[in-house]
């Protein structure tokens, strides 16, 4: 009686186990498989903090004078708080700058954090100022890379600001795009795709800056069934596709090879070489504008294009795909 038991316990644990087994293959299947991008795409992303990006006199009825300069404030600072207050643009900056009081300001500067004490100047508007131009968003052309499970990833690289160092961002948006024209890159000259953002055609909120990539929530009324749905897998050394849109809003596939392997960088996990003619009379090669394309190779979706090589445009970095998923 206890071997029929104890048999009837190993058969229930074996179904048991082959059926979780079944479901997590399945679930490591799904998993597997993303919408393909190579779609052009406009960003428009929120900084978090007001980014000085000029110094300027302000005329007053008492002469020129020099808030920003006399507090030291100086082009690059990130302005994040006025009298412990945050502000992330040159509407906020305005709003607490109310009188011609001493004001405290905390800024960041490569990386520290600084207090300034600054008295405004009143222009002849009446306006109160501190002299400073504000950059409120950072507006590009970029590719889509993929769409998983709502979520949209692009760009296989950082938004890096003046400084060289990644935006902190609050948000963003990303709209449809249309390629309007080309300048081809050449030996020490980097060239990039031109475009039109399409202000009435968001597809996604942007919630993410990462060194792997900008990423983002697809609205709910986007349109995934006209996308492929691909698996994805490593790049290996060989020929390969990237998908891109050089031209209108049509992407089309063209041929690189991937001619040395990364596995244990951030966004450079491959160095690529642009072999087909088509793309080469275009743009040269690799252009600003075709960060994030698809790298495809065995029908699989490998990586995307981060840089190139200003020396020389027919050739630059990938990233794995691996690197930019859940996100």
């Amino acid at each position: 009686m206890k071997r029929k038991f104890r048999f009837l316990y190993i058969v229930c644990f074996l179904l048991c186990f082959l059926t979780m087994f079944n479901n997590l293959t399945t679930a490591m299947a799904d998993s597997g498989k993303v919408y393909l991008g190579g779609m052009p795409a406009g960003f428009s992303l929120e900084t978090k903090g007001a980014r000085v990006v000029g110094i300027c006199d302000v005329i007053t009825n008492e002469g020129v004078k020099t808030p920003s300069k006399c507090a030291d404030i100086r082009n690059g600072d990130v302005i994040i708080k006025i009298n412990g207050e945050e502000v992330n643009d040159a509407k906020e900056v305005g709003e607490s700058v109310k009188s011609s009081t001493e004001h405290i300001i905390q800024i960041e500067r490569q990386g520290e954090t600084l207090i300034k004490n600054i008295i405004p100047a009143k222009d002849l508007n009446g306006e109160y100022r501190l002299g400073v131009f504000i950059r409120d968003n950072i507006c590009g052309i970029g590719t889509v890379t993929f769409i998983k499970n709502n979520r949209i990833a692009s760009l296989g690289h950082p938004v890096i600001g003046d400084n060289g160092e990644l935006v902190k961002i609050t948000g963003g948006e990303i709209y449809s795009c249309a390629i309007t024209g080309c300048v081809k890159g050449e030996k020490g000259k980097a060239g990039e795709l031109r475009g039109v953002f399409a202000k009435d055609k968001e597809i996604a909120k942007i919630d993410k800056n990462l060194d792997s990539g900008v990423y983002g929530e697809m609205l709910s009324d986007y349109d995934l069934s006209k996308l492929e749905s691909i698996e994805v897998g490593r790049a290996k050394i060989g020929t390969a596709y990237v998908k891109s849109t050089i031209n209108g809003e049509e992407s089309k596939l063209y041929k690189i090879s991937i001619i040395k392997t990364d596995n244990y960088s951030t966004n450079k996990n491959f160095v690529v070489r642009v072999d087909d003619e088509d793309l080469l009379s275009i743009t040269g090669g690799i252009v600003q504008g075709m960060s994030g394309s698809p790298i495809i190779q065995d029908g699989k979706l490998v990586g995307a294009i981060t840089h190139v090589f200003i020396n020389d445009p027919t050739r630059g970095f990938g990233i794995s795909i691996y690197n930019m998923l859940d996100n």
